[in-house]
């Protein structure tokens, strides 16, 4: 149900992109179709049907490849203050912990906005492995940060 409610997100954000271009596109004089033109031809005519049918692939395969697993060599007790840094400079919060598992949040409602809610990252130990899980954009960014974050305390041991 998740895999769906996530799908149904993506489509509706690439629909109204689309329709925000193709707004645009008549705001600044380069369109010579009127938006009902324009939704016509895109419905009735094979050529336009493709970007329909591009918006529902993108929508129903953007779950599976828009949220990830990474791991960064390291353990949560012990880093936790780099763990938390790392978050923070990539605008998320501890929202709540138990068990050895850290759910973080986005900070602002913007931030919320563009990941359309997806905006949780949850932290847990695996082995030698601290494990960031979430929506990709969120997970590589922070992922970077930490990594830089743990290797700057090698270097310096």
């Amino acid at each position: 149900m998740k895999y769906f409610i996530r799908s149904l997100k993506y489509f509706c954000a690439l629909c109204v992109l689309c329709a925000a271009i193709m707004y645009l596109n008549r705001m600044a004089g380069t369109a010579r179709l009127t938006v009902t033109e324009t939704l016509y031809v895109m419905f009735h005519t094979p050529r336009g049907m493709m970007l329909p049918a591009v918006i529902l692939l993108l929508a129903a395969f953007y779950p599976k490849f828009g949220f990830i697993v990474r791991q960064v060599e390291g353990n949560i007790d012990d880093n936790r203050e780099q763990i938390l840094n790392a978050f923070r400079s990539e605008g998320f919060s501890l929202r709540s912990e138990h068990d050895g598992v850290m759910v973080f949040r986005a900070d602002n409602w913007g931030r919320k906005l563009m990941m359309l809610g997806e905006d949780e990252l949850i932290v847990s130990q695996y082995g030698q492995w601290i494990r960031i899980e979430g929506i990709r954009r969120g997970v590589a960014r922070v992922q970077y940060r930490l990594d830089s974050f743990l290797e700057m305390i090698r270097r310096n041991e």
